[in-house]
């Protein structure tokens, strides 16, 4: 396990691969931490430095007393990749992630070569949605969420196949700090990143699961018609997190992504 302070707080995070190769950095969801991305960077470290964060607030990452934005998220993850001296990576977000990425494309364009926006957008839900999601868990915990939270993450076949599994990303949402989680609902809830997503210059590739009940296909469609260098694919029998449901897939379209912006 690595650990550094930036920006004020203490991140943990993974730094895999060869360091003089290509950096691509992963970005976790709402309620997880990078064990996500598992299955999606093994056979990506061999020929590419991957890097890795819990976001503040969750998993072993310090969590910062009161509200956050996304351009705090974003300014961690510029400090953090600062201070491995990153430039130039591609840039992958999942949910919270992926917005994370846009804002950091925005504030520091110098350490963004291109862009992977999965299962995001430039707005997630409706102040009246947070409003009753943040009352929810203050008022009992994460795990009074968090069948609804698994419906929304995953599909039917994920739930009828993989019980095993699907008790362990549960248990992964119900264990996240809940101030770190609650700071990271308000952040969402607050950010509109439209104007931004417009001046995004990078080559961009956004990614959405068919059956994703937390930003579905029509929303990351909308985002990607923001994007001027962007394009969509979608990837079929899968939920809001295609990395645990269809790594492979994920994975191959990150590839190909690569060779693409490749110089």
């Amino acid at each position: 396990m690595a650990f550094v302070r930036a920006n004020g707080g203490v991140i943990h995070y993974s730094d895999e691969g060869p360091k003089a190769a290509r950096p691509i950095v992963f970005i976790n969801s709402l309620g997880t931490d990078f064990r996500i991305w598992d299955e999606v960077v093994k056979p990506l470290a061999q020929d590419a430095r991957i890097i890795r964060h819990d976001k503040r607030g969750h998993g072993l990452s310090e969590h910062h007393a009161g509200k956050a934005s996304i351009a705090d998220f974003a300014t961690d993850l510029a400090a953090l990749l600062d201070g491995l001296h990153v430039r130039q990576a591609t840039i992958v977000g999942l949910s919270i992630g992926g917005m994370i990425a846009q804002e950091l494309y925005r504030l520091r364009p110098d350490l963004v070569a291109s862009l992977v926006l999965c299962d995001t957008g430039h707005r997630i839900g409706t102040l009246e949605m947070w409003a009753t999601r943040i009352a929810a868990v203050e008022a009992g915990g994460l795990e009074s969420i968090a069948d609804g939270v698994m419906q929304r993450w995953f599909t039917k076949d994920y739930h009828l196949n993989c019980a095993d599994a699907l008790a362990g990303w549960r248990m992964m949402l119900t264990r996240t700090p809940q101030q770190g989680y609650l700071a990271a609902c308000g952040a969402i809830r607050d950010a509109d990143l439209t104007q931004g997503a417009k001046a995004i210059r990078a080559r961009t590739l956004c990614v959405v699961g068919d059956q994703d009940g937390s930003t579905p296909v029509e929303l990351v469609r909308e985002l990607a018609s923001l994007i001027p260098a962007a394009r969509l694919e979608i990837i079929a029998g899968s939920g809001h997190i295609p990395c645990v449901e269809k790594p492979d897939v994920l994975r191959s379209l990150i590839e190909a992504h690569l060779k693409e912006v490749s110089p």
